[in-house]
Formats: C-alpha cells, structure tokens, sequence
C-alpha cells in the first residue's frame, strides 16, 4: 500500500469529521459543501481501492490475508458514502452527526488497512 495515500484519506476522514461534528454541534444539518467534503475522502478511498487490487494483482500480499484485506478496504471505500446517504435521511444535526461518525469510522478503518498490508 502507499503509506502516503493511507495518511491522506485519513487526515481529510477527520477533517470530515471534524467538520460535520462541528455542523451537528451548531444544530445544522449536512450541506452542499459537507456532500463536497464526502466526495473528497470517497475519492481518495476509492483510489485506495484501486491502489489495493493493483498492488495485490502485481503479486504483493498482505500480512494478515488477502480476504481480510479486500474486505478492509471495501469497507472503508463505503464508509463514507453510507454515512451520506443516511444523512439524506436525517436532516437534522443527527444526519450531520451521522456522517462525523462514518468519517471517524473510516480513520480507524485506514490505521487498520496499515496493520493488515503489513506496516
């Protein structure tokens, strides 16, 4: 995996978080500019996705297992745009709480894709 687009999708995961946290404090609901800021890290994620397959179709293995690897990074491409989807939901503080807490999610999730490849 790159090292760096593993910290890059989770500096900007809290950065969403932090963002949307700060929405969901200030009783608002998920704007335009927050779905702007979800586009962003799902991006980067799925760029990561494909950065994966690519590495393991090169004949590169992860530690902990092929299965569990692709499984991680699935997930963590979803993460985000699950968390917005159910924000369209819930227009309310919750809905912007929601996706702080799926961009949260994927931040844990990209430390545990590092431990899994190996780093």
């Amino acid at each position: 995996m790159l090292d760096a687009l593993t910290v890059a999708v989770g500096v900007t995961a809290l950065a969403l978080a932090a963002w949307c946290g700060f929405a969901a404090y200030k009783d608002q609901p998920t704007k335009d500019w927050h779905f702007i800021g979800m586009a962003v890290v799902t991006v980067l994620a799925f760029a990561q996705l494909v950065v994966g397959i690519v590495r393991l179709a090169q004949g590169d293995e992860a530690s902990e297992g092929t299965a569990i690897f692709v499984s991680y990074l699935i997930g963590s491409a979803l993460a985000v745009p699950a968390a917005g989807f159910l924000s369209l939901a819930e227009r309310t503080r919750w809905g912007s709480a929601t996706v702080a807490a799926g961009a949260v999610v994927l931040a844990v999730l990209e430390v545990r894709l590092h431990d899994i490849w190996g780093g």
